[in-house]
C-alpha cells in the first residue's frame, strides 16, 4: 500500500506545482487583489491558451490522480484478496 500512496503522492505534487505556476501566471493580476483564483485573461494568445489548457488539465489530473492511486487501486486489489478468498 506505500507504493500505491508515494505514487499518488508524486502524481499530487507534482501536478499542483504545474498548476500553481500557470494559475500564478495568468490569475494573479496584482499582489493587491486575488491570487490564484482571479480570472483567466479575456484574450489570450495561442500560447496562453494553451497554457491555461494545460493548467486546468494539471490541476484535475492532481484531484482524479491522487484518488486514483489512494482510494480506487486499493480498493481493486481488496476486492480481488476478498474474491480470491471466496474461492
Amino acid at each position: 500500500m506505500a507504493d500505491e500512496f508515494m505514487k499518488g503522492f508524486a502524481i499530487f505534487v507534482t501536478a499542483s506545482l504545474g498548476w500553481l505556476v500557470v494559475a500564478g501566471w495568468y490569475k494573479t493580476p496584482a499582489f493587491e487583489g486575488p491570487q490564484l483564483l482571479g480570472t483567466y485573461p479575456e484574450s489570450p494568445d495561442v500560447f496562453s491558451q494553451i497554457a491555461i489548457i494545460a493548467g486546468e488539465g494539471m490541476f484535475y489530473f492532481a484531484i482524479f490522480g491522487t484518488l486514483a492511486f489512494w482510494v480506487l487501486v486499493p480498493a481493486i486489489n481488496e476486492a480481488r484478496e476478498a474474491y480470491a478468498e471466496r474461492k
